[in-house]
């Protein structure tokens, strides 16, 4: 499976959702409603092909998506859209 570059707000879900930020907090903190945000994740468990958050964190992992070594984990510069 490919791995398409993440929008900067997808980015910043992935992140919060790896650290087990929850989809209220990621609203506040993004200026998003809670629903916005579990689209995003949606579409995100989509092309990840995984059923839930700690499969998304696990399979973005696996992929070298996330940093390793790091905490907070965070996304790696060649996964971010231009």
């Amino acid at each position: 499976m490919g791995v398409r570059r993440l929008t900067a707000l997808d980015v910043r879900i992935l992140e919060g959702v790896a650290v087990g930020t929850s989809t209220v907090q990621l609203a506040a903190s993004l200026y998003l409603s809670r629903q916005g945000v579990e689209y995003r994740i949606g579409l995100m468990l989509r092309h990840f092909q995984v059923a839930n958050r700690a499969a998304l964190v696990s399979r973005a992992h696996s992929l070298g998506v996330l940093s390793v070594g790091a905490w907070p984990p965070r996304v790696l510069p060649e996964f971010l859209e231009p």
